[in-house]
């Protein structure tokens, strides 16, 4: 314990030499602080060494595991405003969501004036229905959590299907079931030959606000 105790304070002082080099180690009051130092940061060493000893680590957050459970309050609303609508069957009920944003989510390549139209217009039953079917099969499904930044409870997207964010070409069986359930076998099939997601894809932030549900190319 004392030797540990010695080499400890020894590496400690080196460092705080490193750190502060005008800090010599004379006799004197500035001497005596130093020492103290040195004797706590040791003490510290041997309770929690990780804590005292290791390099601080500031790789980026990966990407986390999260259900719809587990998404951040503003997330929730915001995907349970969009599921009233498709809960409702009416499409026009989509509009409640699209009034919570202070910006139109991304929906086409070009600025669209009115969403709900637009959707009707890509839906083939021209009433919105497919589009509708379309949200409440991926919102039934967990979402990917995209970190924007290191904090990845209050910076985050997240993606809608979470297969979205998958390489489709290391999919799991459980994963390759949900995909299925998603769309038809053909459609299945050319989103694995392009080898990236060329279908429906919704993404919402950690504050509520609803970013894009397009159509991917």
């Amino acid at each position: 314990m004392l030797s540990t105790m010695a080499d400890l304070i020894a590496r400690m002082t080196n460092r705080l030499q490193l750190s502060m080099p005008h800090v010599q180690c004379s006799p004197g009051p500035l001497n005596r602080h130093v020492r103290l130092k040195v004797l706590v940061l040791a003490l510290a060493a041997l309770v929690y060494p990780a804590a005292v000893m290791a390099p601080p680590s500031f790789a980026a957050p990966s990407r986390a595991a999260v259900t719809n459970a587990t998404l951040p309050h503003p997330t929730a609303e915001m995907r349970d405003a969009i599921l009233t609508a498709v809960r409702s069957g009416k499409l026009i009920d989509l509009k409640t969501a699209l009034e919570l944003n202070e910006m139109r989510p991304d929906i086409a390549d070009v600025p669209v004036d009115d969403p709900v139209a637009y959707f009707a217009n890509q839906s083939k039953d021209g009433k919105g229905l497919e589009i509708l079917a379309v949200l409440d099969k991926i919102l039934a499904l967990s979402p990917a959590a995209v970190p924007l930044g290191r904090d990845i409870e209050n910076n985050a997207i997240f993606v809608w299907p979470y297969l979205a964010e998958r390489d489709l070409s290391k999919l799991t069986p459980q994963e390759e079931t949900d995909l299925a359930a998603l769309m038809p076998a053909g459609d299945a099939a050319a989103i694995k030959a392009a080898k990236r997601w060329v279908w429906w894809r919704l993404s919402i932030g950690a504050d509520g606000t609803w970013h894009s549900f397009r159509r991917e190319k």
